[in-house]
């Protein structure tokens, strides 16, 4: 080899070196930034670990009913999935009816009406078994019981690492959340309940020029890492209507919607709590707009039996809200049409089989075309914890990351200190692509304090559709997020 040839590659080195400890510094120091964050949050709040409050153990009859939830009579840890949408009736006996019994809490029902782990209702669940752990946090209690405001706010962070990529290797991004949701009609009759339920979000990378969401397909991966770490700014990803009626036999929400709340949904969905990759979450088959006006509506015909549809603007921007009446006015739609069976409504998305059917119009001023398409998910959770799950899909539309899809996968909540691990792997073919595409996730999430967790992962890719010169790539990723 000559002596240029060693020097080019000392250099090539030198540069992967300096940029792979660069967004470790990076990664460092927001880390810094969540951790200070959250404790000048925590200054706001009141933890209190009190006798009349172990971790899950209160009764329907104790003073403070938040932390009392059990599942199916049992009392779960702090952030089993199963929990995650979990609600409980008065003696912690699940109900046979299309909808939990509620009590007389004014958060008890709010994930018992609509929307998936990630929705709004479903993410101040998730929060509230969290710290269910160390006890209620007293002020958001207040309020929830007597105003019937329930508020939530999160900070995230993801660094990702990529081995190779013509482009940009590695990127750093943060989310700012704030959320809530406002019983305001029928509070006394629950859960027939009207509440509205909003959203605002700040997006953007952390000192990289890209921000994690790009790095997947810059490497020429048809997918994504990341898909709520953009560089989108300030947005607006809900401010809608949701009303159950007939005892939550018939639910809809409408105003500013996000579909990813509701189709297609299971155990693990969340992007801000489990999987990375755009395949173990959203169905990457699926054309799916952004946040934007819209409406869905929930049938429960029989205690396991629902049907979910709904449609939404095609071309909708979160970033610019004061476009969503024209954008709506083009009439360019997603639809789509659910039918699902669940063991009841209260486990809908850990037991949960279903089938969507969905169609987009073309949208001619983005010049992409619309189509159509079908998905399947299976998920359940077994006595031992473990959550399997099997997911499909196919679609006949050229705005896809890809156009047929199979994921497989579970997770497993681990120990006492609820710690939990997710494995998946996922078989896919790009639309233009003229090979199979594989990708594997594993995470591992857990708490360094209360209210703070931590999810390293690591991703292998095989085949690479876009980039037929590479076999294989590895993504390294951690994520953190601070609650209040």
């Amino acid at each position: 080899m000559s002596t240029s040839t060693d020097a080019r590659l000392r250099r090539s080195k030198d540069i992967v070196s300096r940029e792979v400890s660069a967004t470790a510094a990076r990664a460092a120091a927001s880390a810094c930034i969540v951790v200070a964050l959250f404790a000048l949050g925590q200054n706001g709040s009141v933890w209190a670990q009190t006798d009349a409050s172990p971790a899950p153990g209160l009764s329907s009859s104790d003073p403070e009913p938040i932390g009392s939830e059990q599942v199916d009579g049992e009392q779960v840890a702090a952030t089993s999935p199963s929990s995650v949408q979990g609600e409980t009736e008065d003696e912690g006996e699940v109900s046979d009816d299309t909808r939990p019994s509620v009590s007389d809490d004014a958060g008890a029902v709010e994930s018992a009406q609509f929307g998936g782990p990630s929705s709004v209702s479903g993410q101040l669940q998730r929060d509230r078994e969290e710290q269910r752990v160390v006890g209620p946090q007293t002020v958001k209690d207040r309020m929830r019981s007597r105003y019937g405001l329930s508020l939530g706010a999160d900070f995230n962070i993801l660094a990702q690492q990529i081995s190779k990529s013509p482009g940009q290797t590695g990127g750093v991004g943060g989310a700012a959340r704030f959320y809530g949701r406002w019983a305001l009609l029928g509070r006394d009759r629950e859960p027939d309940v009207g509440a509205l339920v909003f959203k605002v979000e700040y997006r953007n990378s952390l000192g990289t020029e890209l921000p994690p969401q790009a790095i997947l397909s810059t490497a020429g991966v048809a997918g994504i890492s990341g898909p709520t770490f953009s560089a989108a700014g300030g947005v607006l990803t809900n401010l809608f209507w949701t009303q159950a009626f007939a005892d939550n036999r018939f639910a809809f929400e409408a105003g500013v919607v996000d579909p990813t709340d509701y189709v297609d949904v299971y155990a693990l969905v969340n992007p801000w709590t489990d999987f990375n990759n755009l395949a173990f979450s959203t169905n990457p088959t699926i054309q799916i707009p952004n946040q934007g006006l819209g409406a869905a509506a929930r049938w429960s015909i029989t205690s396991q039996v629902y049907v979910l549809g709904g449609f939404s603007d095609a071309n909708s921007d979160p970033h610019h809200p004061e476009d969503f009446l024209s954008s709506f006015a083009e009439g360019e739609y997603f639809k789509h049409l659910e039918f699902g069976l669940v063991g009841s409504w209260l486990t809908r998305t850990t037991h949960n089989a279903h089938v969507l059917l969905w169609q987009v119009d073309d949208r001619k001023e983005a010049g992409v075309d619309g189509g159509w398409g079908a998905t399947f998910s299976w998920s359940t959770e077994l006595e031992n914890g473990i959550v399997p799950f099997l997911r499909g899909g196919y679609s006949d539309s050229g705005g896809t990351l890809v156009d047929r899809t199979i994921s497989a996968g579970f997770g497993y909540t681990i120990g006492e200190r609820d710690s939990f691990f997710g494995f998946g792997v996922n078989w896919g073919r790009a639309p233009d692509g003229e090979r199979d595409q594989y990708q594997f996730e594993s995470y591992y999430r857990t708490y360094i304090v209360r209210g703070l967790s931590v999810v390293p992962s690591v991703q292998y890719i095989l085949n690479p559709a876009y980039e037929p010169d590479e076999s294989d790539l590895w993504l390294l990723a951690l994520r953190l997020r601070a609650v209040w």
